[in-house]
């Protein structure tokens, strides 16, 4: 057989049997079996031919010659023999080992003799590099067939190694011209780098019925392989070319004599068995004659038939088209009832816009026609807001000077930015050694301050206050993972809860502050802070509004409150403009006794004060 069954049928026999009956699998060995090429033990330099030198002594020196007075010395008895060039180690160390009997150990040590084994890493390492040199190169493989003049296949370069493995490929792809020879020629190429172009290493021209069976892989052939062996794989393993020659394949005789050894007759078909394939014969050929005329008689039939058939194609081809025609129709009428539905919900849109427009419109006039008037009663409303916020800043600035004279808050003599509140003395967040009833009535009294001062600007502060004199609180309900929310402002048996409430009474006036426009003194500086809040709202207006009965006046001739008034205050400004922070801040200091610019800062000084 020629066809790849033979090949499939030889895959399902075992190595033992290849080798045994190499004859039945190599004639069914063709190009299209052949999957792949590699090689082994590449070596593109060959070794030196020349063998290696030996030491020759005097004895064996060819042309050595025997003389008189030399035989002479040697058949004398003297202790002194003739000197020798060389001294056999081997022969005298196992002599001296048959002597001692001395154990292995002390037996003389062969010195190694690989090259690449020196003491010296530099001259190992440049030894290592020439073998990678002269062994490892840039190869790949070219087949070739008779007859036919370019390469059936070119492999890929691998790049330096010493045992290559090409790429798979597949030769169905060349015709049966190519895929069903069993004769090729195989070029390997290398290129090293001391090569500067690739080179022919290998030609070699083969039959693949002979090529020797190794195993399925590779790796299980154990035996040594000659260089640059090349290894051809199949789909039932891997061959090699060890020999040249092809087997001879066995006559027909010999075969005979395989299958049945013993001589005897095999027996043949009976006479009954040759008349029923005779009868199967003239059935076959008779089918086969009436298979023919029926085809001439529907040849006839079609021919004979040939305008009513091409009627009828006509016809249903007509039909597949009225059809195709009735879903177009159907299709356009949707699309077109689709369409009629979109251009009425777009009039209707079109229609609803402009009576919109024509509304908006008409709005619009009926709009400018009071804007005239929008316009006065806009002019008048705006001179009217800012009399109020004049007036709201003049009460403000009255009630602020009220509270001074409720709350007075005074400097202490002697002591930078000490102040009391009502004559009780509150320390800057620092309450060691000092009197807890009297801290706790300072706060009270602030507490109080702070609350009305909240309500009379109008700005809600974060953090409410309860007053209640020397038991107000004050509630945090900003931060989070608290588990209480009120804390006092008189001194208990926890302090960090005290302290942390006077924290939060400094954050309120800080935001008062903030809510002025000012940026505040140090946080924990309580009343200097709250007297500069006082300063800042008292300070900028002209001339307080007196308190009356049924309503506010403002300055009216005659109507004006000469103890409240300001308009004599050195620190008020003439034009009725705010007072800068810091000449607010300079007036604090001198109501304190104490110069800013001249006087060095301390530690509790907080920096000047600047406008936000």
């Amino acid at each position: 057989m020629d066809g790849a069954g033979g090949m499939d049928a030889a895959t399902e026999h075992d190595a033992g049997s290849r080798r045994e009956r190499p004859w039945l699998y190599a004639s069914n060995r063709k190009l299209r079996h052949l999957h792949g090429i590699s090689v082994r033990n590449l070596v593109v330099t060959p070794p030196p031919t020349r063998g290696r030198g030996k030491t020759i002594d005097d004895d064996d020196i060819p042309n050595t010659l025997k003389s008189p007075s030399k035989i002479l010395a040697q058949n004398e008895n003297h202790s002194i023999h003739p000197s020798r060039s060389f001294t056999d180690l081997k022969s005298r160390a196992s002599q001296e080992n048959h002597a001692d009997k001395k154990p292995d150990r002390y037996q003389l040590r062969r010195r190694s003799t690989m090259f690449w084994n020196d003491p010296n890493p530099r001259t190992r390492q440049i030894r290592l590099e020439d073998i990678t040199k002269n062994r490892m190169a840039d190869t790949f493989f070219s087949i070739h067939c008779q007859g036919i003049d370019e390469p059936i296949y070119i492999s890929e370069v691998v790049d330096k190694a010493t045992n290559p493995n090409f790429r798979s490929f597949d030769l169905n792809s060349s015709g049966p011209l190519v895929s069903r020879r069993d004769t090729l020629t195989v070029k390997l190429w290398a290129k090293t780098e001391n090569l500067p172009e690739y080179e022919l290493l290998v030609e070699l021209q083969l039959n693949l019925r002979s090529l020797q069976f190794l195993g399925k892989t590779i790796e299980n052939f154990h035996q040594p392989l000659p260089t640059n062996c090349i290894l051809f794989h199949f789909p039932d393993g891997v061959y090699t070319n060890l020999t040249d020659l092809p087997p001879v394949e066995p006559f027909l005789n010999g075969a005979r004599q395989r299958a049945n050894p013993d001589g005897t007759t095999l027996p043949t078909s009976s006479y009954d068995a040759l008349m029923r394939l005779a009868n199967l014969d003239e059935c076959i050929q008779d089918a086969l004659a009436t298979r023919e005329r029926l085809e001439t008689q529907i040849g006839d039939i079609l021919k004979s038939n040939e305008g009513a058939l091409e009627t009828e194609s006509n016809a249903a081809q007509a039909e597949d088209r009225l059809s195709s025609i009735k879903h177009a129709v159907l299709a356009e009428r949707k699309q077109i009832r689709a369409s009629t539905k979109r251009k009425e919900e777009l009039a209707a849109s079109i229609k609803a816009r402009k009576e919109a427009m024509e509304l908006g419109r008409l709005t619009q006039e009926k709009a400018q026609g009071h804007l005239p008037d929008a316009q006065e009663k806009l002019v008048s409303c705006e001179k009217l807001l800012h009399r109020n916020s004049e007036d709201t800043k003049g009460q403000i600035s009255r009630i602020a000077e009220d509270l001074s004279l409720i709350y007075p808050i005074e400097p202490i003599p002697d002591k930078s930015l000490a102040f009391t509140i009502s004559g009780l003395p509150l320390p800057n967040s620092n309450f060691e050694d000092t009197d807890r009833e009297v801290v706790a009535a300072a706060l009270g009294y602030t507490a109080h301050l702070v609350y009305l001062l909240s309500f009379y600007m109008s700005v809600a502060i974060p953090y409410p206050i309860n007053p209640n004199q020397s038991t107000s609180l004050i509630q945090d309900p900003v931060s989070q993972d608290l588990p209480q929310r009120t804390f006092p402002l008189y001194p208990g048996s926890v302090n960090y809860r005290f302290e942390y409430g006077v924290f939060l009474l400094n954050k309120d006036i800080e935001f008062l502050l903030n809510k002025t426009g000012t940026r505040g003194l140090d946080i924990r500086h309580t009343l200097p802070n709250l007297k500069y809040l006082l300063y800042i709202l008292t300070a900028g207006v002209s001339a307080i509004p007196a308190r009356k009965a049924g309503g506010i006046r403002g300055l009216l001739s005659g109507r004006l409150t000469p103890n409240l008034s300001r308009r004599g205050s050195m620190d008020s400004a003439a034009s009725g403009e705010l007072v800068h922070p810091h000449k607010a801040w300079d007036v604090i200091s001198r109501i304190n006794g104490h110069a800013v610019n001249g006087a060095p800062k301390t530690a509790n000084q907080p920096p000047s004060p600047r406008v936000a």
